[in-house]
Order: structure tokens, then C-alpha cells, then sequence
């Protein structure tokens, strides 16, 4: 059997977008209700050490490989009608709600919290902080996760719905 770049690069897409879809889907049914059981110095200590540790090639393998290879499949898929719109809507939807929001609306909350100084800040301090960071993050992270979920199944619909894709 012979797999064609353009199988090939839908195939990436799909799988590199599902991987992250599923990556955030967990991290939202699983660390964030995890986290909200624990006290707040234990809270802010673990997202700091979570947030220094997803900076590493696996991560960012799904995470940027995703909208690139949606990117270049929808390229290749623009002459095949519906294909092309799924992708283009795949791709439009990680980039903007899933990178767009990780970027500027996470990562600053990150950086913001990979200064802070825990040690050197008293109990009600620690208190305010993790409030104001963890209803925001966790407000994004749910925006970006939704995100990540539709870019995956709109991908996956160009796989099940339209053979002259693959």
C-alpha cells in the first residue's frame, strides 16, 4: 500500500492535534481537580514546578507540530472541497483558541508565577495569589481545551467523510 505525502501529512495533523486535545481533556479532568483539593502554598509550589517541566520537546512536538501540520494539510486539501473548510476550520481554531490563548493568556500567567518568590510571602499573600491565578488560568485552560477538542474533531470528520482527502 502506498501512502501519499498528503495522507501522510493529514494523517499528521490529525494525530499531533489529537495528542494535544487529549493532553489538555486530561490535564482538565484530572490535575485541576487534583489541585484543587491542596492547600495553597502546595498549589502555587506544584503549578510552578508543572509549568518549568512541560517546557521540553515532547510538549512542544504536539503543541507547535499541530497548527503547523494542519497548516500544511489544509495547503494540500485546497481544491478538495469540504476537506479544505474542515482543515481551514481545524486550523484556524487551534491556532486562535488553543495557541493563541495558551500564549496570550497562560504563559503570562506562568511567567507571572515562576518569579514569585513563595518563600518569601506570607500566608495571606499566598492566598490572594493563588485566587486571582487559578480562576484565570483555569478559565483559559478550559477555553483551550474546548479549542483543542473541536480542531481535533474537525480534522478527524476531513479522515471519516471524505475519501479524496486521504
Amino acid at each position: 500500500m502506498e501512502v501519499s505525502l498528503k495522507s501522510l501529512t493529514l494523517f499528521t495533523a490529525v494525530f499531533l492535534t489529537g495528542l494535544s486535545a487529549g493532553f489538555f481533556y486530561a490535564w482538565q479532568v484530572s490535575v485541576i481537580p487534583g489541585t484543587r483539593k491542596v492547600v495553597d502554598v502546595t498549589y502555587l509550589e506544584s503549578m510552578q514546578s508543572i509549568n518549568r517541566a512541560i517546557l521540553n520537546p515532547a510538549f512542544f512536538l504536539i503543541f507547535l507540530g499541530s497548527p503547523l501540520a494542519l497548516a500544511i494539510s489544509t495547503i494540500q486539501q485546497f481544491n478538495s472541497g469540504m476537506g479544505f473548510w474542515l482543515l481551514l476550520a481545524a486550523s484556524i481554531a487551534y491556532v486562535l483558541g488553543t495557541f493563541g490563548v495558551t500564549a496570550f493568556g497562560n504563559v503570562p500567567l506562568n511567567d507571572a508565577l515562576d518569579v514569585l518568590e513563595i518563600a518569601e510571602l506570607g500566608e495571606l499573600e499566598i492566598g490572594r495569589f493563588r485566587k486571582a491565578y487559578e480562576q484565570k488560568w483555569n478559565r483559559l485552560h478550559l477555553i483551550r481545551t474546548a479549542f483543542a477538542v473541536l480542531s481535533f474533531i474537525l480534522s478527524l470528520l476531513v479522515v471519516f467523510t471524505h475519501t479524496k482527502a486521504v
